[in-house]
């Protein structure tokens, strides 16, 4: 377990659709205020740049691979503001879409990136699925796992994180004012299974529900933003506490002794 703690932020923000020019603005202005207050790891939403409503022809025009314009944008920002940055993006390979996200060391590496596993709805129209592989990230700020909106909703991928050493989860979503029960109960329920902390980071606005989240081993929120404005969520994640709850909530030890 690193001696660590660190300070994280949640940018919770208005995905205007089909406004990528605008939203790349908006976002970026955030993600500097979010370094300004001493963040070393900022992420953000889902699909934040081109709104969550559009057909697949207008997600084909914003997609890009891997090393294209908006990556390479972030991995020249994150040297600049010296921090970590979780930025999620429509990647295109071959003649598929894929819901993605990268991460971005703040020497400005690009240390991994994560495909959206589990496709919730009418996404299942317009993107692939990505391998149902989760590997934990070794980042300046910690060890990581991915995980995007849907694909929390699956006790499964929590685990194999977990089980790998992963001390934060971080789920970048567009998530339902209808599934907003869900959201409030799944997000602690990971964390407390797994006693490792989550950051649920949500849009506001455009049927999204907010509360963009950082949830404490114990599944107890530390903090949590509004449900109906954009903001920037910033907390301290103190790893220490992953190994102090797991002291009092064995969990993975007795999985891991009855195997």
């Amino acid at each position: 377990m690193l001696n660590l703690s660190i300070l994280a932020a949640a940018i919770q923000m208005h995905s205007k659709p089909n406004q990528p020019q605008e939203n790349l603005n908006t976002a970026v202005k955030m993600i500097k205020h979010a370094a300004a207050q001493g963040a070393q790891i900022i992420v953000l939403p889902e699909l934040w740049k081109s709104g969550y409503h559009l057909s697949k022809g207008e997600f084909e025009l914003l997609a890009e691979e891997r090393e294209g314009p908006v990556i390479s944008q972030f991995q020249r920002l994150a040297p600049e503001l010296g921090v970590v940055l979780v930025i999620p993006f429509i990647e295109k390979e071959d003649k598929s879409l894929y819901i993605s996200t990268a991460v971005i060391e703040k020497s400005g590496e690009l240390l991994a990136c994560y495909r959206k596993s589990f496709l919730w709805g009418r996404e299942k129209d317009i993107f692939s699925p990505g391998e149902r592989k989760y590997e934990a990230i070794q980042t300046s700020t910690g060890k990581i796992g991915l995980l995007i909106c849907y694909d929390m909703e699956f006790p499964e991928p929590s685990r194999h994180l977990a089980l790998q050493g992963v001390q934060l989860i971080i789920a970048p979503s567009v998530w339902s004012i209808s599934a907003e029960p869900r959201w409030d109960i799944q997000l602690p329920a990971r964390a407390l299974d797994n006693t490792v902390f989550v950051l649920g980071v949500n849009t506001v606005f455009e049927g999204s529900c907010g509360k963009s989240k950082l949830i404490a081993p114990d599944g107890k929120t530390l903090i949590q933003a509004p449900k109906d404005k954009p903001f920037i969520l910033i907390h301290e994640v103190n790893f220490h506490l992953i190994e102090e709850t797991r002291k009092r909530i064995p969990y993975l030890e007795d999985l891991i002794g009855q195997r």
